[in-house]
């Protein structure tokens, strides 16, 4: 089992549908040390199914209290690997520390 964390369109329940083949419980949790920034996402197929061309994108940010809200979900390795399907090229799979004493995988600008 895999902790992935989600600040961004994996949390939209039609977007878990589609890519995990149902919802995914999750937690709420925050991912420290970042902030929010955006990304222009290209791919027709993620664009229609997110329903935006503007995603939010992770940036690191050393500042005191810098953290970003989001879900944190328990996946299975072929879940895992359907969320790493999703994501587009600007995006890289990076393990990050969340409030909660946790690290999970997350999304981040490559």
């Amino acid at each position: 089992m895999h902790l992935l964390f989600s600040y961004g369109t994996l949390r939209q329940p039609e977007v878990q549908r589609s890519v995990f083949g149902g919802e995914v419980p999750g937690e709420s949790d925050a991912v420290t040390g970042h902030r929010l920034g955006e990304v222009r996402i290209e791919d027709p197929r993620v664009v229609e199914l997110s329903g935006s061309a503007v995603h939010p994108a992770l940036i690191p940010d050393r500042s005191s209290g810098a953290e970003v809200p989001g879900t944190v979900f328990t996946l299975t390795d072929e879940q895992l690997a359907a969320a790493d399907d999703y994501e587009v090229d600007a995006y890289r799979r990076v393990e990050v520390p969340l409030r909660s004493g946790r690290t999970a995988w997350v999304y981040a600008l490559s």
